[in-house]
């Protein structure tokens, strides 16, 4: 029914639901335009990257602890890799108004993209050490 006790068309209807899913998801532009909601992500993220490299850091240091005799094995560069990635990120995203200023713009684009490289040589390092597992495990029960 419309205001005046009118049946609504079935047109009338359709264009009322546009126009309130048009202003429905307009939530995405106001989390963006809020200060407050960045601040609210950015330093989300930050805790939880911080949390990562906390953690790769703990690994890398009880590795290093249980078995100082091998040096840098795959296993220790992936966990400091890691370390080094997530804390980084942790980093940029706490200081990530003042990033977005830093002048010449080329740091800031290694700011924010080597980050992005190394944790890709990171998992490619992971699958390294996946592959030497699986030919010590295949080359061990040949003999």
């Amino acid at each position: 029914m419309g205001n005046d006790g009118v049946p609504a068309t079935v047109a009338e209807v359709v264009a009322v639901a546009a126009v309130e899913l048009t202003d429905a998801s307009n939530w995405w532009q106001d989390i963006d335009d809020s200060l407050v909601w960045q601040d609210r992500i950015f330093y989300t993220l930050s805790v939880l990257y911080g949390i990562v490299a906390a953690v790769a850091l703990v690994q890398l240091t009880r590795i290093q602890l249980r078995v100082p005799e091998y040096g840098w094995t795959t296993q220790k560069v992936f966990h400091f890799l890691n370390f080094l990635v997530n804390s980084v990120r942790c980093v940029v995203f706490i200081f990530f108004r003042d990033v977005r200023r830093l002048k010449p713009e080329i740091v800031q684009h290694i700011l924010l993209d080597v980050p992005s490289l190394a944790f890709f040589t990171t998992y490619a390092l992971l699958v390294l050490f996946w592959a030497e597992i699986y030919y010590q495990a295949s080359t061990c029960c040949i003999d």
